[in-house]
C-alpha cells in the first residue's frame, strides 16, 4: 500500500528548495542524506524500525500529476521548473536496515543517494512514514513484552487514532508484536488477522442482557465473546454468560470468551475466572480492555490477573507519553565531499560523509553494540563515544553484522520487500537477541553506539575548518 498523490505529500519548502536548486543549476549535484533519530521514545532502550515497505512503494510511484502541476502554477512556480517535473521520478539509491530491525539513537538506519533535487524532495514523506510507524511499532513491542508471549494482544485503536494514521498504526502494531486488530481496513490491506467482540450498544438495544447474549450466540455459536460489564459484571454479566455457555454446549458449541471493559480488571478477572471454572468452563478465555498500556498490563501481570487477551487502543495508536519520534533527515555529503551541520549542542552536530553500521555481537550471538563508520572502512579495532571520544570500546575479536543493505538502485527496487508476516518474524528474531536490561521500562540500560576513529577525525577536521 502506498500513499496516493505522493508528490504533494510534502512540505512547501521542499518544493521551493527543489525549484531553487533547479534554477541555480545545482539540481544535478550528487547528494547523500541520512535518516536517524536522537532519542528513544517512552524513556525506553530501543526502537523497532518500521515503515520501510510503505516508504519504498510510495517513492516508486512518486510522479507529478496534472492536478499537482496546475496547483504549482497557481502558486507561482516557473514554467521551466514545471516542465522539468513532468518527467520527474526518483532515480537515486536507498540503503536501509531491514524493517523490523532493533535500532538505536544517532545511527543512520537509512541513507538516500541521488541528485540534490530528488534526495531533498522526499524528505518530508520519508520522515512522516518512518517516524510514525517506528514510534507505534516500538510502543507495541513494549506492550507485547509486558503481556508476554503466552498472552494475546489486539489493536483496538482505530476509533481513537489521529485520522488516517490509524491505518499505518495497525500495520506498525503488528510489526511490534501484536497478534491481530479490530481495524478491518488495515487487516484487509496488510493481511492481518481481524477480530472483535461486541459493543455495549448491542446489549443495550435488547430488552435484557440475557436475550442480547443469546441472540449474538445464535449468529456466532463458534466464535462468541460476550461483553459482561454493561450492567453488573459479577451480578448479571458472568451469570448470564454462563447460562448461554451451557445452552451452547448442549447444542455442541462452546463459548469462546468474555470481555471486561471497566472497573478493577485484576479483581473482576479473578472473580470471573473462578465463576467460570466452578461452572465447568475453564476453556472460556477472558479478554480485557479500557485504557491499557505496557505499565497497566505489567501491573495486571504482577497481580496475577488471569487475563488471556488484552485489547489496546488509545495509548497504542497515539504513542501515549511520546507522541512523536524525533527522526531527522540530514545531508552528509555533496559531490562526495563530506558535509556537516554545526550546533551549539554537541549532540546535535551531525556525522559527515557516507556511512554504514556494523553491529557487534557477544559470544552467544546477542547484541553488544553498534559502530558507525565511513562507507569505505572495513575492520575496526575500537569505537569511540560520539560526544565523549575518550570513552572507547574495544572491538577486537568480536564478530559483526552489517546492518544497511541496498534497497533501491537507480530508482529500481532491488528485490520484493517482505510483507508484514515476514517482518514480524524478523522482529521477533532480532528482539530475542537484545538483553533484558535494554527492554525494562524503568532506567533501561543504554545501548552502545560508537563511531570509528576515521569518522571522528573527519568530523573534527570539518568542525575546525568550518568554525570562524
Amino acid at each position: 500500500m502506498y500513499i496516493d498523490h505522493p508528490a504533494s505529500y510534502t512540505d512547501y519548502y521542499e518544493l521551493t528548495m527543489a525549484q531553487g536548486y533547479f534554477l541555480s543549476g545545482m539540481h544535478q549535484k550528487r547528494a547523500s542524506f541520512d535518516y536517524f533519530f536522537r532519542k528513544v521514545p517512552f524513556d525506553g532502550g530501543y526502537v523497532v524500525y518500521a515503515g520501510l515497505k510503505e516508504l519504498i512503494e510510495t517513492i516508486k510511484h512518486l510522479r507529478f500529476s496534472k492536478e499537482e502541476m496546475e496547483y504549482l502554477v497557481k502558486e507561482g512556480f516557473t514554467d521551466k521548473f514545471i516542465t522539468y517535473l513532468k518527467t520527474f521520478e526518483f532515480r537515486g539509491n536507498i540503503w536501509s536496515a531491514k524493517e523490523g530491525e532493533i535500532v538505536f539513537p544517532n545511527e543512520p538506519v537509512l541513507r538516500v543517494e541521488g541528485n540534490l533535487l530528488e534526495t531533498q524532495l522526499i524528505e518530508t514523506l520519508l520522515l512522516n512514514v518512518l517516524n510514525f510507524q517506528s514510534l507505534i511499532a516500538t510502543k507495541a513491542a513494549r506492550i507485547k513484552y509486558a503481556a508476554g508471549e503466552n498472552s494475546t494482544v489486539l489493536d483496538f485503536g482505530l476509533r481513537r487514532a489521529q485520522g488516517l494514521a490509524g491505518i499505518h498504526a495497525t500495520r506498525a502494531a503488528m510489526i511490534g508484536g501484536f497478534d491481530g486488530t479490530s481495524n478491518v481496513y488495515s487487516a484487509q490491506r496488510f493481511s492481518i488477522p481481524a477480530g472483535g467482540t461486541m459493543a455495549h450498544s448491542w446489549i443495550q438495544s435488547f430488552g435484557d442482557e440475557l436475550t442480547a447474549f443469546r441472540t449474538y450466540c445464535e449468529h456466532y455459536p463458534d466464535s462468541a465473546h460476550l461483553l459482561v460489564d454493561t450492567y453488573d459484571t459479577l451480578g448479571s454479566g458472568i451469570p448470564n454468560a454462563i447460562t448461554v455457555a451451557k445452552e451452547l454446549r448442549e447444542k455442541g458449541h462452546e463459548l469462546k470468551g468474555i470481555r471486561l471493559d471497566s472497573g478493577d480488571l485484576a479483581y473482576f478477572s479473578r472473580q470471573s475466572r473462578k465463576m467460570l471454572d466452578d461452572a465447568g468452563f475453564k476453556n472460556v478465555k477472558i479478554a480485557a480492555s479500557n485504557q491499557l498500556d505496557e505499565r497497566v498490563i505489567a501491573s495486571l501481570k504482577t497481580q496475577k490477573a488471569p487475563i488471556d487477551t488484552f485489547g489496546v487502543g488509545t495509548r497504542l495508536v497515539t504513542g501515549d507519553n511520546s507522541p512523536a519520534l524525533d527522526g531527522v533527515y540530514k545531508l552528509n555529503s555533496v559531490n562526495d565531499e563530506p558535509t556537516l551541520k554545526i550546533s551549539e549542542n554537541i549532540e546535535k552536530i551531525t556525522l559527515p560523509g557516507k556511512k554504514k553500521i556494523y553491529r557487534y555481537l557477544n559470544a552467544d550471538g546477542t547484541f553488544y553494540g553498534d559502530a558507525v563508520l565511513l562507507d569505505h572502512e572495513t575492520l575496526l579495532e575500537r569505537m569511540h563515544h560520539p560526544t565523549f571520544p575518550a570513552k572507547k570500546s574495544n572491538l577486537n575479536g568480536r564478530t559483526y553484522e552489517e546492518l544497511l543493505g541496498q534497497v533501491i538502485i537507480n530508482g529500481k527496487e532491488m528485490y520484493d520487500l517482505p510483507e508484514v508476516d515476514k517482518i514480524v518474524e524478523y522482529k521477533k528474531e532480532r528482539f530475542a537477541k537484545l538483553h533484558p536490561e535494554y527492554k525494562r521500562f524503568d532506567n533501561p540500560h543504554i545501548y552502545k553506539v560508537g563511531i570509528s576513529t576515521r569518522l571522528m577525525e573527519t568530523r573534527d577536521n570539518l568542525l575546525n575548518t568550518l568554525k570562524p
